[in-house]
């Protein structure tokens, strides 16, 4: 998957932010979480979903009660999935190999054919 510069250049400025500036780059919206946690869970919106507006990541967390800690481990996860797209891979050169291990692999190569015609016996 090869990725847009333009969006790699944003997921790296986007980490750099702080939490309440990254906050603020985001449309934030809060709903009921569901699941088990008793009646508090189920009746209030605890649930917290972010979308970061530059680069369009979505990231829920509905494993708390509270909306506070949700938003904390909402934005833990927006930034683990900035991670990956703001690397740069380093860029692949061609080598060639040298002289030395091409010798070896000749070598290797012809010992190994010796081993196998000695097995058969009729040289």
């Amino acid at each position: 998957m090869t990725v847009p510069e333009a969006l790699r250049a944003e997921a790296r400025r986007a980490l750099a932010l702080s939490d309440e500036a990254l906050l603020a780059e985001c449309d934030e919206s809060f709903f009921v979480g569901g699941g088990p946690g008793g009646q508090h869970r189920n009746k209030t919106e605890s649930g917290v979903r972010l979308v970061h507006r530059p680069t369009e990541i979505t990231v829920t967390a509905t494993e708390r009660r509270s909306q506070l800690q949700n938003r904390g481990a909402a934005l833990e996860r927006l930034r683990a999935r900035l991670q990956p797209l703001a690397h740069r891979p380093k860029p692949r050169r061609p080598t060639k190999p040298t002289r030395g291990a091409k010798e070896r692999r000749l070598t290797e190569k012809k010992r190994r054919g010796e081993r196998k015609a000695s097995r058969r016996g009729w040289e």
